[in-house]
């Protein structure tokens, strides 16, 4: 048997629940059961190591640059284990559609901290890994297909769970506070790994199955008060309406601006071909870049990348900031497979650049909008819905860096949400654009997802690959210059703090009935 067929199985075990799970959910948001922090260790020695990894994608700009690595083609071949944390919560006890880790590490002051996809949040001695405290939820009813996550700044933790949000202690993983009741009825349930700057924690819902869609929040740090909420479906505006399907909300951490603005990557409207045929709108501000002011949460500008979208496609990738010619532009992208230079002060595009494989259908939703629709069942895309771009991406002096899935999907029938059927192996590609063009400088095909999110260090761009793989190639080639095989399949992005890799090896487990594998595994340069 292909073994990458096998794979394939797995895979959309994880995708379908992925896009079920994280567009189709309904409810009410009930009280998460109580948390509580289990103490180990009282500091993090910092002796023998240093480097830092302060934000979900490296910074507020969410560049996603390793600033102050080590780690270049020159000494990449001397990365080597130095460590593995089991995980001890329910999310390690077996084996489910996402896995049981898809958050990004954040590395403060010789810590490392991550949260896993039942809640629990783990804090890990970067030098050792051993575990300095948890904070347990264990709420795998609840869990969903993430990324999860944290943000620590000002010497506290904060963090989600399906239905709360919490600060902690980070030296000890005391709370500090919990707010609940932040969610009504069908506005969907917590999964983003949030953002901590200006003295605000910004999060959002993943999608809202009521009028009003999901809803994206500000909470004051130092109490957890909410300063601020914004619908992501309006139908009080002109020329939106509200769905009352499963929809909008934000799946990746948001962009803050040093011009007082947060940038949001919003998902789809989450509804049928047909629907979107029969009834057709733009659905705002469904699969867009949405800009607020960051202090009052109004509106300043959005860039919709597909009205009326019936694919599950998302432009839920965290938006970057950038300059180019000294003008501040947002590279955003998502699961329709297209990379959108904006305008940072307006929102008017302008540069988008397909990447990865696409068969002819991106237009598809706008002739439906247009009334011009001649679509028949079956319907195979490509990108399918699960992307196209899945996972962030990275910028790095001119050149934007993603990685992109090729997995084409195939509609059986027109009343469906989301393309249910494969009609290929998976496989993906790692690209890089130029920022001021948006033309592509170099394109390297991967056998498998690239399901790890771009990351840059010095003269190399890493991701990883589903079947559990670390890669690295050449910025300037795209050469492969460096594979370690991983002891479990992944779909995390990862970290890079001086000479030290963190890589949360958490996915779906490959071939097997059993648990107990994920794990977060550190590669550091031997000397």
């Amino acid at each position: 048997m292909d073994p990458r067929r096998t794979t394939v199985g797995v895979l959309l075990l994880f995708a379908l629940g992925l896009l079920v799970a994280g567009c189709g959910g309904s409810g009410t948001a009930q009280a998460s059961a109580a948390c509580k922090t289990v103490t180990r260790s009282a500091t993090a020695s910092t002796a023998g190591v240093s480097g830092s990894w302060l934000d979900s994608n490296a910074d507020l700009a969410n560049t996603r640059v390793a600033t102050g690595s080590t780690i270049s083609s020159r000494n990449v071949s001397q990365l080597t284990q130095a460590w593995a944390f089991k995980l001890t919560g329910t999310a390690a006890a077996g084996v489910r559609p996402y896995g049981a880790l898809t958050a990004n590490p954040i590395v403060q002051k010789g810590a490392v901290y991550i949260q896993d996809l039942d809640s629990n949040v783990y804090a890990l001695s970067l030098a050792s890994g051993k575990l300095l405290w948890e904070y347990r939820c264990n709420q795998p009813e609840k869990s969903g297909p993430g990324p999860n996550g944290v943000g620590v700044a000002n010497g506290r933790v904060y963090g989600l769970t399906p239905t709360t949000a919490f600060a902690l202690s980070a030296s000890t993983g005391r709370k500090a506070w919990v707010k609940s009741g932040l969610l009504h009825k069908g506005q969907g349930t917590f999964g983003i790994q949030p953002q901590v700057a200006t003295g605000r924690v910004y999060l959002a819902s993943q999608y809202g199955s009521g009028p009003g869609g999901g809803v994206l929040i500000a909470l004051n740090a130092a109490t957890g008060a909410v300063v601020w909420k914004f619908n992501t479906v309006h139908g009080a505006e002109p020329g939106v309406r509200a769905l009352g399907l499963g929809a909008g909300g934000a799946w990746e951490t948001p962009l803050v601006s040093s011009d007082g603005s947060v940038t949001y990557g919003i998902g789809n409207p989450y509804q049928t071909v047909n629907e979107a045929i029969k009834h057709p709108a733009a659905d705002l501000y469904t699969d867009s870049a949405v800009n607020l002011d960051a202090a009052t949460g109004k509106l300043r500008w959005y860039y919709q990348g597909v009205p009326d979208d019936f694919k599950d496609y998302d432009m839920q990738t965290s938006p970057i900031s950038a300059s180019v010619g000294g003008a501040p532009v947002v590279i955003t992208s998502g699961k329709m497979g297209y990379v959108y230079e904006i305008n940072a002060s307006t929102g008017k595009l302008i540069w988008k650049t397909p990447v990865g494989s696409h068969n002819g259908h991106d237009n598809d939703s706008l002739d439906a909008l247009e009334h011009h629709s001649t679509i028949k069942a079956p319907l195979t895309i490509d990108p399918g819905s699960f992307g196209g771009v899945l996972t962030n991406l990275a910028a790095a002096s001119d050149t934007v860096y993603v990685a992109t899935i090729d997995l084409p999907l195939t509609y059986p029938t027109l009343n469906l949400p989301t393309a249910t059927k494969a009609a290929g192996l998976p496989a993906g590609e790692v690209e890089a654009l130029n920022l001021t063009t948006g033309k592509v400088e170099w394109d390297t095909h991967v056998p498998e997802l690239p399901l790890g999110a771009a990351t840059v260090s010095n003269n190399l761009v890493f991701t990883t690959l589903y079947n559990g793989e670390l890669l690295a190639l050449n910025r300037k080639t795209g050469v492969a210059v460096y594979r370690q095989k991983l002891p479990t399949s992944t779909n995390s992005p990862i970290a890079i703090a001086g000479d030290t890799v963190i890589v949360p090896a958490g996915g779906p487990v490959l071939g097997k009935r059993g648990g107990g594998d994920a794990q977060v595994v550190a590669y550091r340069v031997s000397s």
